[in-house]
C-alpha cells in the first residue's frame, strides 16, 4: 500500500445479514489496526532551522572538547526532550541520563612544526599544512623528536595473507619511515584481488597507520592523491593539522606509530627523484604481488615538535522511545554531532568548521524522527536514537558505543545511520554508504517502491565510504547496518545535477570552513528520505524479525555467534 494511499474498504452495495456486517465490522477494525501507523509527515522548515542553528557560528564547528561540545549537547537534549524522547543514556542513581560519557585521548601539536627530508646531500624544509599534514602523536609521547630516519616506500602497505599479498616482504620498519599509496593495489586498474575499484579496509589511511604500528615504525607518510584519496588536499589538511582524539587504549603505541602524516603526491615524487627513483614506475610495480619495498638511500626524515596529551570526556546524546512489547529488542537511529571545530582561515579567513551538511543534517533528522515515534503509536521494539561524538575523529563515539554498549548488541535488529543527507530537493533513488549486502538493505529497497524510488548501488566505492561512518564500529561486531544516502538522481535536473551538486560539494565544502547553512536549500529531499527510513525503522521496530548479513559477508559469522541471545 502506498504511504499517501489510506483509504477504507468499500461499502457492498446490498444490505448483509447481522453476521456478515459483523465480519465486515472486524475486517474493518483490523485494516484500520493494520493501518495505524500513518507515515508521519515530515516538516521542512524545522529541518532548515536546526540545521541553521547547529552549523552556526556560535556553535564553533562542534569541536569535541570545546565550548561547541557544551552548546550542542545542551541543544540536541533540549531537542529530544521537546520532541517527546525520554533519556536513554548512562544510568545515574538508578535513572537514565541524556548522554553517555565517551572518554577519549585529547591530542595537539603545541608550538611549532619543524619538519624537513634530507636527500642526495641536501636538506628541504617541508612546511606543515602545506606540502606535509602531520598529526599529533596519540602514542602518549609531548614530543615528537626524530632525526634522519630512514625512509622506505612500501606500495600500497598491504598485508593480506589470505590474499597472498604481501607490501613488507624482505623488510624490517623498526626505526624507520614508510612511505605508502593511498587506497588499494586495485584502484588504477579496477581489476584485482581487492574488489576493483571498491575499496577494501587494507586502502584506508586508518590500517595503514595501524599496520606501521603493528611492524614498530617510527611513522607512516601517506602519500595524497585526490582521486583515490576521494577528496582533496584541502580536506586532508583541516582533517589533520587540529586537535586529534582517540579512545583510550591501554597500549596506544600498538595502534598508533609516533608519526602519522600525508604528504602531497608532487612532493613525494620530488623526494623519491632526488633519490634516484621514478614515483610512477614504483607504483605501478606496487599493483602486482611482485612488488619488494624500496629504500631510499641516502635520505633521512627529521621532525620536531610538541604535543600536549590529556585524558577528556566527551558525551553521546541518547534520547529512547520503550518498547511496548518488547523493550530489550533495540532499534537504533544514528548520526553524528561533531565536526572540525576552528580551524586555520580559507582564503576568505574563515576558520569555522560549521558543518551544516556534514551532519547538522544527520543531527536534524534523528530529532524529527524521534519526534515522529515519540508523538505516534508506541512501537514493539525499542527506538534509540544516538548522536554521536568524534566521528571526524575516527568514528570513536560509535566505536565506544559498539564497545560499551547501552543496549546489547545482541538484541539491536539493526542500525540506520545518517550522515550527510541532501538539502535540496527530491531523488529518484536512495543509496548507502558502500556495496554490503544484508537484508536491512533489503527492506530499504522493498519501502522504497512505495515511493517509485529505487536503490543504486554506492558511485563511489573506491572511497571506503563503508569504513568512513559511524555503522561500522556496529557491522563489524555483527549489528545490521547501513548508511543511508540520499541519492543522486534529482526529481527535478536528473543524475547530471546531482552528480554535479556532489562534486562541487566534496571539491568545495567537503570538512572546509564553506559547508554553511544555505537559505536557498528548500530540504523538501529530505522529507521525503524522512518518510522512507522512518518507514524502514517502523517496520523492524515492529517485526518479530532478525534481519541478518549475506551468507557471504564478512560480519556474518559475528552476528551469527550471538544468535542464541536473540531466542
Amino acid at each position: 500500500m502506498k504511504p499517501e494511499l489510506w483509504t477504507l474498504p468499500q461499502a457492498h452495495t446490498s444490505i448483509p445479514p447481522m453476521k456478515h456486517l459483523i465480519a465486515v465490522a472486524i475486517g474493518a477494525a483490523l485494516a484500520l489496526s493494520a493501518c495505524a501507523k500513518k507515515p508521519p509527515s515530515f516538516d521542512a522548515y524545522r529541518l532548515t532551522s536546526e540545521v541553521k542553528v547547529l552549523s552556526s557560528d556560535a556553535f564553533e564547528g562542534r569541536g569535541p572538547d570545546t565550548p561547541g561540545e557544551v552548546k550542542t549537547v545542551e541543544y540536541i537534549t533540549r531537542e529530544f526532550r521537546d520532541a517527546g524522547l525520554a533519556p536513554g543514556g548512562d544510568l545515574k542513581d538508578g535513572k537514565r541520563t541524556w548522554t553517555q560519557d565517551v572518554p577519549l585521548g585529547r591530542f595537539e601539536i603545541t608550538g611549532p612544526v619543524k619538519l624537513s627530508v634530507a636527500v642526495a646531500g641536501e636538506t628541504l624544509p617541508l612546511t606543515q599544512g602545506e606540502q606535509i599534514s602531520v598529526r599529533a602523536a596519540m602514542t602518549g609521547a609531548t614530543a615528537v623528536k626524530v632525526d634522519n630516519v630512514p625512509l622506505v616506500f612500501v606500495g600500497y602497505g598491504v598485508s593480506a595473507p589470505e590474499r597472498q599479498w604481501d607490501d613488507y616482504k624482505g623488510i624490517d620498519l623498526k626505526g624507520k619511515i614508510g612511505i605508502v599509496l593511498v587506497n588499494d593495489p586495485d584502484f588504477e586498474t579496477g581489476q584485482g584481488d581487492f574488489g576493483g575499484k571498491a575499496m577494501t579496509y587494507y586502502g584506508r589511511w586508518t590500517y595503514k597507520y595501524e599496520e606501521a604500528a603493528r611492524r614498530g615504525a617510527v611513522g607512516m607518510l601517506v602519500v595524497h592523491e585526490t582521486a583515490p584519496a576521494s577528496y582533496g588536499w584541502e580536506t586532508v589538511k583541516n582533517s589533520n593539522t587540529n586537535t586529534m582524539f582517540d579512545i583510550v587504549r591501554e597500549n596506544p603505541a600498538d595502534t598508533h606509530p609516533l608519526i602519522e602524516g600525508w604528504i602531497q603526491r608532487d612532493v613525494a615524487a620530488d623526494l623519491l627523484h632526488r633519490a634516484g627513483l621514478d614515483f610512477d614506475v614504483l607504483k605501478k610495480e606496487a599493483q602486482t604481488r611482485e612488488f619488494k619495498p624500496v629504500e631510499l638511500k641516502g635520505a633521512g626524515f627529521s621532525a620536531d615538535y610538541a604535543v600536549s596529551s590529556q585524558v577528556i570526556t566527551s558525551h553521546n546524546v541518547v534520547g529512547r522511545v520503550e518498547g511496548a512489547k518488547r523493550p530489550d529488542e533495540t532499534v537504533i537511529y544514528s548520526g553524528h554531532w561533531d565536526h572540525l571545530g576552528i580551524g586555520a582561515p580559507d582564503a576568505r579567513g574563515d576558520r569555522i568548521n560549521n558543518g551544516a551538511v556534514d551532519n547538522a543534517t544527520g543531527i536534524a533528522a534523528l530529532i524529527e524522527l524521534g519526534r515522529a515515534f515519540a508523538n505516534g503509536p508506541p512501537p514493539d521494539r525499542s527506538v534509540v536514537f544516538l548522536a554521536l561524538t568524534a566521528e571526524e575523529k575516527g568514528l570513536l563515539g560509535s566505536e565506544y558505543y559498539a564497545s560499551n554498549p547501552l543496549y546489547p548488541l545482541a538484541k539491536t535488529a539493526g542500525v540506520i545511520n545518517l550522515d550527510a543527507l541532501s538539502p535540496w530537493g527530491p531523488t529518484r533513488d536512495f543509496s548507502i554508504s558502500g556495496s554490503a549486502k544484508l537484508d536491512l538493505l533489503d527492506q530499504f529497497v522493498t519501502a522504497a517502491k512505495a515511493w517509485n524510488r529505487a536503490f543504486t548501488p554506492d558511485a563511489r566505492p573506491e572511497a571506503g565510504s563503508f569504513f568512513r561512518s559511524d555503522h561500522f564500529p556496529f557491522a563489524k561486531r555483527g549489528v545490521p547496518a547501513v548508511s543511508f544516502d540520499s541519492g543522486n538522481d534529482w526529481v527535478d535536473g536528473g543524475l547530471a545535477a546531482g552528480k554535479a551538486e556532489s562534486e562541487d560539494y566534496s571539491k568545495n565544502r567537503y570538512h572546509q570552513p564553506a559547508d554553511e547553512w544555505n537559505a536557498k536549500w528548500p530540504f523538501t529531499g529530505m522529507v521525503k528520505d524522512l518518510e522512507l527510513v522512518y518507514k524502514v525503522g517502523s517496520d523492524l521496530a515492529d517485526s518479530t524479525q532478525w534481519p541478518d548479513w549475506a551468507t557471504d559477508s564478512e560480519f556474518r559469522a559475528a552476528r551469527d555467534a550471538t544468535a542464541a541471545q536473540r531466542k
